[in-house]
């Protein structure tokens, strides 16, 4: 080969495109692709729709059937399941599976979620609702502001409340209203006084209050907080999820991971860190022991 003709060759290789590894799409993306195929599909004529709507159905049953093989193998092996439950912690395994009926949030979770749909309506009548327990069949809540206590609280149960519980979740055939006295899980700041030590200070609840493992809701004006106490370690937090900012009281403490009642994301209870998203933190607000109770830095 002459230098000429080596130096064409290299040339033709130089010139070739380059191979580059295709970049992963983000849930996002790929949630707005499938909303943009729906889309489309929607705008189809009718034996169009009919094919493309069993084509969807064929294959989200294909899909179905591997995944409840996947989710059985891994639950028949301990830590299989302990893999199962880090997995279900992602937002995009939780909808794929939630999508398919694998999992469902729990019954808490869920009559939670409805009654967020009628909170504009609670909160137009200057009320809203608390959801305390559900327990054979019947949901306990408590009724605060304007609805307390006031001759349309029945009427707004009726119509309201139990009316979108009972006929949203079929586990749920009735309510009961509890009185409006605070407990464990929510303790509103009128009951406890507002005694600032020095400016932003607030008085909260007693430590004996807020037990070992529990997680306690405080109202202080416009602003919600929750104090968390993982052996005896207080810690207050905005109650606001890094998800979507959703309240976190109502979730569960175990092992010093305090789970959101919502979409199951995972944070130290005692520093916020979020474990399922790294990187995310709850936002943490100061607080001091003080003579048996805690005070928090509301202003921070």
């Amino acid at each position: 080969m002459t230098i000429d003709e080596r130096h064409a060759a290299q040339r033709g290789t130089a010139d070739r495109p380059q191979l580059v590894a295709p970049t992963e799409p983000t849930s996002e993306e790929l949630a707005a692709a499938v909303d943009g195929a729906l889309l489309a599909v929607a705008g189809l004529d009718e034996r169009s729709k009919d094919t493309a709507t069993a084509l969807q159905t064929a294959v989200e049953a294909f899909h179905r059937d591997a995944l409840v093989t996947i989710v059985r193998t891994l639950k028949s092996d301990p830590h299989g399941k302990e893999l199962l439950f880090g997995l279900v912690d992602d937002p995009g395994v939780y909808a794929v599976l939630a999508l398919h009926g694998i999992i469902r949030p729990s019954l808490m979770v869920r009559a939670n979620q409805t009654l967020e749909a009628v909170r504009p309506y609670l909160k137009s009548h200057g009320g809203d609702v608390e959801l305390v327990d559900v327990r054979d069949g019947i949901a306990f809540v408590r009724l605060q502001g304007s609805c307390n206590g006031c001759s349309m609280s029945a009427i707004t149960l009726r119509e309201g409340v139990e009316e979108a519980l009972v006929t949203g979740i079929a586990e749920i055939t009735g309510v009961e209203v509890m009185p409006n006295e605070p407990t464990e899980a929510f303790i509103p700041l009128t009951s406890i006084g507002r005694k600032p030590i020095d400016a932003g200070w607030v008085e909260g609840p007693a430590t004996d209050e807020v037990g070992d493992g529990a997680i306690v809701r405080v109202d202080i004006d416009e602003e919600s907080f929750v104090i968390t106490n993982v052996g005896n370690r207080f810690a207050v937090f905005r109650n606001e999820c890094v998800h979507q900012g959703l309240t976190l009281d109502g979730g569960m403490i175990e092992d010093g991971v305090l789970r959101c009642p919502w979409h199951g994301f995972r944070f130290d209870a005692s520093s916020g860190e979020c474990l399922s998203a790294p990187g995310a933190q709850l936002q943490q607000v100061p607080l001091r022991i003080d003579n048996g109770r805690v005070w928090i830095r509301a202003n921070n």
